[in-house]
Formats: C-alpha cells, structure tokens, sequence
C-alpha cells in the first residue's frame, strides 16, 4: 500500500508530514462507519496545520489515501484502481474535517456534494473541529438510488438526490456501515429503467438549456428526442435548465451537474447529448468531470448521417464533415509525446503526436476533396446529358421526415427506403415520372433539411445540394400534421436563403393532410384558407389523396408552351440508362 499524503503540502514540516503518513496504519472495524479515537487524531492534526485533512477509507476498514488541504476546502486526487462501473458505488468513503471559525459549526458544503455525486462515494462526512481542537458533530450524506428510498437513520434535511444523516457525536453513531451500503447497492441493481436496453447499447440523458428566448424549446427537446433515436439512442431521461447566461465552463451549473450525476447513475446511462453546439474545451471539462461521453447535437447528426449513406459520395461527404468537426477537438492524452524543451541537447525529435494526428488528419481531407471533386463533375457530366434530353427536372425539398421519399416513392412507383425517422434518406435519387398527358419529368430526392444545420454538413454536402440549382422546379414538402410545420417552412427558407435559391420557381405542398381530417380541433376550412394563403396544393403521399391535383400543377408550371401531348415517348430502358448515365 502506499503511503503518500496527497495535497497541500507546502509549509509542513517533515515530522508533521510523518504523522500524517502514520494515519495509514490506523484501521476501524469494517461495520463502523468512524471510530472515536480516529476523529480525535485527525481533529488535533487539523488543529495543529490549520487545514483540512481527509482520509478516504475502503469496506474493510483500512485508509487507502490521506490528503490534506486549505482552511477552506481539500481536493481529492485521481482515484485510480477502484470501481468504474457508472451504476456503482466506488467503494470509499471520504471523511474530512471542518475547521470552526468563531463559533460557528460547518455541515457539508456543496463541494463536498459534487465530490459524493461526481466520485460516487459510498458515504461523504464532515467532523467539525472547534476552536480548542476537539471533534465536535460529524455531518454525513450519501446518494439516494430513488427519491422513494430512505434510509433507517433520521434524516437531517430532505432532498431528491441525497440523504443526510442528522448530525451528531462520532460516538453516537450507531449506523451499521456494511448493513447500510449493501442496502444502497441492491436498490441500485433493482433499477431497470428500460428492460428493452442492453448493457452494451447507448443510453443517454438530453440536456436541454432553456435560455429566455427559447419560446419552442419543448418542440427543440422533442426533436432532440427523434433525433436520438434515429440515430440508435435509447432516451433514458431529460435534464432541463433555465439559464439568463450559460456556464462557460460546464454549459450548466455546478448544481445540475449534480442531477446530471445521480440520474445517470439511476438510469444507467452512458451518454450524455446537450441541444447545442459545444466548444472543444467545454466537451473536455464535462467528460472529465462526469466520466461520461458528452456529445452535441452536431455531432449527434453527423452519426446520423454516417449510418445512412449508402454510396460512395453519401460516405466521403459524411466522412468530410466529421473531419473537420474533430480537428478542432483533437488534444494532446499523453506527456510522453510531449516535444522536448528547446536548448542544447534539448531539441526535440520531431512532430508530436497531436501535430502527427491534425497533419493526417488534413491530408485525409484534402483527398477527400479531390475525389468529391472528381464525383461532382460526373455528377455535373450527367446533369448535362439529362439537359441535352430536355427533361424538366423537379427537386423534392423540405424539412427532414415531412415525406418526401413516399412521394417519391408513390409518384414514380418506386420502392425506396421510407421511414418515420429524421433522415431516413440521405443519398440523392432521381426517378423519372411520367403524366397522365404524357409529359416526363425528373423527380430529385434530397437530404432533408433541419433547424440550425451544422455548418460541417452544409460545406460538406455542397455536391449533393448542387442539384437544386439545375432544377426546374422545387417542391417544397410540409408536413401540416406535425405541430411546428411553420417553423419547419422558416426553416427551410432560411436555408434557401443562404444558398440563393428563394428566387427559383417553388411549389409549396402540404402533406399528410388525412390526418388532419380526423382532428376536431379545425375548422372545415383550414385547408382551403392555408391553400389559398401559400398558393399551395393539399396531398397525402400516403393515401394519394391530391396527386393528381399536384400533377396538374406541375404540368401547368414546367410545360406552359408544349403541347399537352408528347408523340414519342422514350421506354423505361432509355430512361434509366439516361438516369444513371
């Protein structure tokens, strides 16, 4: 066992550091939560140094670290060799001393929680020392595995995430420490917060920042959610705060970190997944302090996209955008790559291991770039040969899940991938349609759109995105049934505009509209007026209500000078070898 004392050091003399490192001889009976003579020794040593000691004792009574700190607080070292399972208690419990500064008594602070909640200690206390250096009453806490859990001792105070023994003399404890945690350990293992979640799979907590002017954040949390579980997530539980002004460290305060802590250690979750954009430094500082994995919406989408793409473009693209969101978030794990100090005899060997990663890194990109380049231009090959054909061609666009692989799939009979799902489709596909009057035209289907696009996606899939500027017409599809299809159609626009596309010839269709027959909410005419106030034609993809209606419209636009019959119309064999030319 080693005997070293941890912490502030400075200023001790060799003999009172001797005694401090003689406390690692001491034990207490397995059973007893302190001992009597034990509280004595460290209430005169914190006495003597005018400093915090604490000692973090294992289940079998003996000390396994002896640190001490300032007046006002201690720190406790990398704990390492103990328990990592994030459902478990860590197997050690931290007893420190509190000194009493002019008569006043001190119960546990909220440093002493964040260490009980973020280090999962079986128990935390703090033993007031008085001013003669005696021990007075001992404050003692641990987590609650459910709010519905109590403890057999009387409680000091209520709380949702912690029980607090009432405070009294170390003598006076009673408490049976083995009794105590086995109980807190098997309430922990009855939890099972989903029996349809394997060990192994993702389980994430949402952590939502509601600032003031978040009107919708309930429908921000609810696609968070969807997005989530797109993406092969199993939600296990939601955090929310309201925040005037964000924590530059930690996003959230050090009180929700708190939360955050004991819910992950209820839910068993593994995951947490903030509703913004996080910088490199802030995802450093969580993981570190939760010892949780701590992803952000970006990336949360760019996992997404990553389990979609099917074709080579779709993977380069995803492949791209990932690149460039990790190169800033690269750091340095280990000194030993570390580049020697400069100097004689003092130069280093080269390139460090960060540096060697960030240079792959960006000569990855830059041949990603090429080949993307090299597809864009086959791409841009046979947009070319479908113009030299004369095809009008019609792009789907809209926001994601709002249907536009179901029309695709209903209006040119096809059998493509549709789901009820964020980004269900994520590679490009054109089909050709054919009219009732015999026009042909090409129908596109694109990557959906989404609030607040991360700028890696939007760089990224510049070539897919590419066809919207060769078509003739866009379909803007909206999904009436879902509550925040307005903002959906803002959304949508605003991406437009900035790639200077809201000035092409644009059809605003609203789908999904049977479901809005059956609510009883709407007037009869809530479709008409919204027809008429968007100029806009109603369908369901699904049912095939309104298709023809939209065909009509697309006729009337893309065909206004032709004919409204074709005399030759090229066979399915010449299309698809023109499609995929």
């Amino acid at each position: 066992m080693s005997r070293v004392v941890y912490g502030n050091l400075q200023g001790l003399k060799p003999s009172e550091i001797r005694r401090l490192e003689r406390l690692y001889y001491r034990k207490i009976h397995p059973e007893v939560i302190f001992s009597s003579d034990l509280a004595w020794e460290l209430a005169e040593l914190s006495f003597l140094l005018n400093r915090q000691i604490g000692i973090l004792i294992n289940r079998t009574g003996e000390i396994e670290y002896v640190i001490v700190g300032t007046f006002n607080q201690i720190e406790i070292p990398e704990l390492k060799g103990y328990r990592e399972s994030l459902a478990r208690l860590k197997g050690l419990r931290l007893i420190h001393t509190h000194l009493i500064k002019n008569g006043k008594g001190s119960g546990l602070d909220q440093d002493d929680l964040l260490d009980l909640a973020f280090l999962r200690l079986d128990l935390i206390g703090a033993l007031e020392v008085n001013e003669k250096g005696e021990p007075g009453k001992i404050h003692l806490a641990h987590i609650l595995p459910h709010a519905g859990f109590f403890s057999q001792a009387l409680s000091d105070r209520e709380d949702q995430f912690f029980f607090f023994f009432k405070p009294k003399y170390v003598w006076d404890l009673r408490e049976n420490f083995l009794e105590l945690i086995k109980a807190l350990e098997d309430e922990f293992e009855k939890i099972k917060p989903l029996k349809n979640v394997k060990e192994k799979e993702d389980r994430a907590l949402l952590i939502f920042v509601k600032e003031p002017q978040d009107l919708d954040w309930e429908e921000r949390l609810k696609e968070l959610k969807e997005l989530a579980k797109t993406a092969g997530v199993t939600v296990v539980g939601e955090i929310i705060q309201k925040r005037t002004i964000l924590d530059p460290r930690y996003v959230i305060g050090k009180g929700k970190l708190i939360e955050v802590m004991i819910q992950a250690m209820r839910n068993k979750a593994n995951l947490l997944i903030f509703d913004r954009e996080l910088t490199p430094s802030q995802v450093r500082a969580l993981t570190e302090v939760t010892d949780l994995r701590v992803i952000d919406r970006t990336q949360l989408i760019l996992d997404i996209f990553a389990q979609r793409a099917k074709t080579k473009e779709g993977k380069i693209q995803v492949e791209m955008a990932q690149l460039r969101y990790a190169l800033p978030r690269l750091r340095a794990k280990d000194d030993a790559f570390s580049r020697l100090t400069g100097g004689i005899g003092g130069r280093g060997p080269g390139e460090t291991k960060l540096e060697i990663d960030k240079r792959r890194i960006k000569d990855k990109m830059s041949r990603l770039e090429r080949e993307l380049a090299r597809i864009s231009a086959e791409r841009d090959l046979r947009r070319k040969r479908r113009k030299k054909l004369d095809y009008k061609i019609v792009a789907l666009i809209g926001y994601t899940n709002a249907g536009k692989t179901t029309l695709l799939n209903t209006l040119s009979k096809s059998n493509y991938l549709a789901e009820d799902k964020l980004f269900a489709t994520l590679d490009p596909v054109t089909k050709a349609v054919r009219t009732q009057k015999g026009h042909i035209f090409l129908l596109t289907d694109t990557v959906g759109f989404i609030r607040d696009l991360p700028e890696e996606l939007k760089k990224a899939f510049k070539a897919t995105l590419e066809e919207l500027y060769n078509a003739d017409l866009l379909l803007h599809l909206v999904d009436i049934s879902h509550p925040n299809w307005e903002n959906h159609i803002q959304a949508v626009e605003n991406i437009l505009e900035e790639m200077d596309l809201l000035n092409f010839p644009r059809l605003i269709v609203f789908n999904k509209i049977d479901l809005l027959n059956k609510r009883e909410d709407l007037s009869p005419n809530f479709i008409l007026r919204l027809l008429n106030q968007y100029n806009g034609v109603g369908i369901s993809a699904m049912t095939g209500e309104g298709l023809d209606q939209l065909i009509s419209h697309i006729e009337s636009l893309l065909f206004k000078e032709e004919s409204s019959i074709v005399v030759e119309i090229p066979s399915e064999k010449v299309l698809t070898s023109h499609l995929s030319a």
